[in-house]
């Protein structure tokens, strides 16, 4: 555990939360953007060594999370289709849709695998030539290489019965969406450090001086974190507003050329509508026209799919970082893991289950 442990350090947390409350001189309202930071937040209690002055609002970085309902319900229909084998992630099949979720549709008889690589639903495919075969292509820029890769060898391979149901998001254009909204509260961001890892962080600076927030490029582990949290808190007492890299042991400015250049083979950028923000504009991909054969909502016809979302349920405004999910009235009583009303309270990287995980409880999980 060696290559963990040293950025767990408590010595070292202690050190840079010393630091963080030596500069901070003023209220300061940070958001993290990756639902995993977001855990290690609530599972280290990275909060709770920070001055009472500076908050930690939790972001859109769940692309389960912000995965419309409308969405999760044609992946409902398709998987229910007798001649199809749907292939996901683990983390979707408990995720609501308007009337019941993947597992529930498993259970009435439905071919749903969990599988752990958009190849693995390829294979699928060529094993399986009377099935039609579809894999729930969710994520952020982070999963796109390989969904991209599934489809551009499928079509290389002449395979006539694999397709994806395509939910991918990308992050620049939702954090432009809370930064231009009325009621934004952001006045400074970690940043995605994964994401970075494949797209780079060029795209995030004319973001920075446009709304004048820091912008710092943000590992996972609690010492990445608060290294994080003191660079953009540096910044906004200086008065800077630029894009800062804490992740560098990964992070290159132009990201991972050859993930790049596959998504941008097979996908587009189209609008995409996020639970929580609505429709944003070129804020998706899709894929392009020599690969729309391989598109399930084409093949399988699911336009027209309109659904409301739960009136109980405020995951949108947690997802803009306006609410926590203890400020939920359903939070851990009529909304659980069990019994979720929203998918942050079922996917992995989830705000609602980080605190009903760590937070229940007790205000502090610690080192």
């Amino acid at each position: 555990m060696k290559y963990l442990d040293e950025y767990r350090n408590p010595q070292l947390a202690q050190k840079l939360s010393k630091e963080i409350h030596k500069i901070t001189t003023r209220p300061w309202v940070l958001m993290e953007i990756c639902g995993g930071q977001t855990h290690a937040i609530v599972k280290f209690g990275i909060d709770e060594l920070l001055p009472k002055n500076i908050e930690l609002v939790h972001g859109p970085g769940c692309p389960v999370c912000v995965t419309p309902l409308e969405l999760i319900d044609q992946a409902l229909a398709v998987a229910a289709r007798p001649d199809v084998i749907f292939c996901s992630f683990g983390d979707m099949l408990r995720v609501p849709g308007s009337k019941n979720d993947l597992f529930s549709v498993k259970a009435q008889g439905a071919d749903v695998r969990i599988i752990y690589s958009p190849l693995d639903a390829l294979a699928l495919a060529k094993k399986n030539p009377d099935k039609q075969v579809v894999f729930f292509a969710v994520g952020f820029e982070t999963t796109a290489p390989a969904n991209a890769m599934a489809v551009y060898q499928a079509k290389q391979d002449g395979v006539k019965n694999f397709s994806i149901l395509v939910s991918h998001v990308l992050v620049p254009p939702a954090m432009e969406a809370i930064l231009s909204s009325s009621s934004n509260r952001v006045q400074g961001f970690l940043a995605a450090g994964h994401v970075c890892a494949i797209m780079g962080y060029r795209e995030y600076e004319p973001l920075a001086p446009k709304y004048k927030v820091p912008i710092v490029v943000t590992g996972f582990e609690p010492l990445d974190i608060l290294e994080g949290i003191y660079l953009c808190v540096k910044q906004l007492e200086e008065g800077r507003a630029q894009v800062e890299n804490q992740y560098v042991r990964t992070v290159l400015p132009d990201g991972n050329k050859h993930a790049r250049k596959i998504i941008e083979q097979v996908f587009c950028i189209v609008p995409r509508k996020w639970r929580g923000l609505g429709e944003i504009q070129h804020s998706g991909l899709g894929l392009q026209k020599e690969y729309q054969a391989f598109d399930a909502q084409t093949r399988f016809d699911l336009s027209g799919y309109k659904v409301e979302e739960s009136g109980e349920c405020i995951s949108g405004e947690i997802l803009v970082g306006l609410k926590k999910p203890h400020q939920c009235p359903a939070f851990g009583v009529r909304c659980t893991p069990e019994k979720p009303l929203g998918a942050p309270m079922v996917s992995s990287e989830g705000a609602c289950a980080a605190y009903y995980r760590y937070r229940r409880s007790t205000s502090q999980a610690g080192f």
